[in-house]
């Protein structure tokens, strides 16, 4: 099993920054990939980024240029920092793992972009 826990959400106006940061515990040594997810009200959840165990990125166009996914294998921890966000930003934003063809879940962090 592989819990993860989120912080680093808030309100924040557009144009600015926010950093999220997801730990995880567990059977960590099973993890690959860890990525981030947003779901906005009335919509499905998307994916936003990913970073596989050896580095290499993927971004969703709507956030490319403007987001940074990074993990620090040390203290099994992946960050997203958020710039130049925009209204459309706004969204519950989630954590996510791949371990052993099972993707487990973080509760949440609010992300709210005032205009």
């Amino acid at each position: 099993q592989v819990q993860l826990v989120e912080s680093g959400g808030g309100l924040v106006q557009a144009g600015g920054s926010l950093r999220l940061s997801c730990a995880a515990s567990g059977t960590i040594s099973s993890i690959n990939n860890m990525g981030w997810g947003r779901q906005a009200p009335g919509k499905q959840r998307e994916r936003v980024a990913t970073i596989g165990s050896d580095g290499a990125t993927y971004y969703a166009g709507s956030v490319k240029g403007r987001f940074t996914i990074s993990r620090d294998n040390a203290k099994n921890t992946v960050y997203l920092q958020m710039s130049s966000l925009k209204p459309e930003d706004t969204a519950v934003y989630y954590c996510y793992a791949d371990h052993l063809n099972l993707r487990s879940w973080g509760q949440g962090t609010q992300v709210t972009v005032s205009s």
